[in-house]
């Protein structure tokens, strides 16, 4: 008989959670440049952006959260105390990031659509290509907050475990060893 697992708890969900945002906030600027290429069409690809922008900031909102709720259930040792806080530190900041790069795209998006005028061509290029500058900074602090996380995982072994308390009961079932034919 098939069986679903359990459900995860709210400090398990942060491996879950977190590829969300780094995906969606990592390609919403390529619809950007799209949008910005195809100007008198582009406007669907613009649109497009914004709801990718907004669904990985709000994706941001849940993993931050989760990510402290994982936190306290980590081993710690001093080395691991500072690899968290580095980490937690630069969440906070892409989270702060891209929520405010969210709300300028939104403005320059739906702003003109609000006042009923376009802008040309050269001036909407130029506020797109000052906007993609300011979201590669974003994402750079994106991808290192991404790669905080991941040493966390694979050089210190920090895991949440994946089903609450039945996890610390049998900690082989969820070790996964790649590279074996067994």
């Amino acid at each position: 008989m098939f069986a679903l697992p359990p459900l995860p708890t709210w400090d398990t969900m942060h491996p879950l959670i977190i590829h969300f945002p780094i995906a969606l906030l990592l390609v919403a600027p390529v619809f950007v440049v799209m949008g910005a290429i195809r100007s008198s069409s582009g406007k669907p690809f613009l649109m497009t952006a914004l709801i990718l922008m907004l669904l990985g900031t709000g994706a941001t909102w849940i993993a931050v959260p989760t990510g402290e709720a994982a936190a306290k259930l980590a081993e710690r040792t001093p080395q691991i105390n500072v690899a968290l806080e580095h980490h937690e530190e630069l969440a906070e900041t892409t989270r702060l990031l891209f929520t405010s790069l969210s709300l300028i795209f939104a403005v320059i998006v739906l702003g003109p659509r609000l006042l009923r005028k376009d802008l040309d061509r050269l001036p909407a290029t130029a506020l797109l290509t000052a906007f993609l500058l300011l979201y590669a900074a974003g994402a750079l602090v994106l991808a290192n907050t991404a790669h905080a996380g991941g040493r966390l995982v694979h050089q210190y072994g920090v895991h949440t475990l994946a089903f609450g308390a039945q996890a610390s009961q049998a900690p082989a079932a969820l070790s996964t060893s790649y590279g074996d034919d067994d």
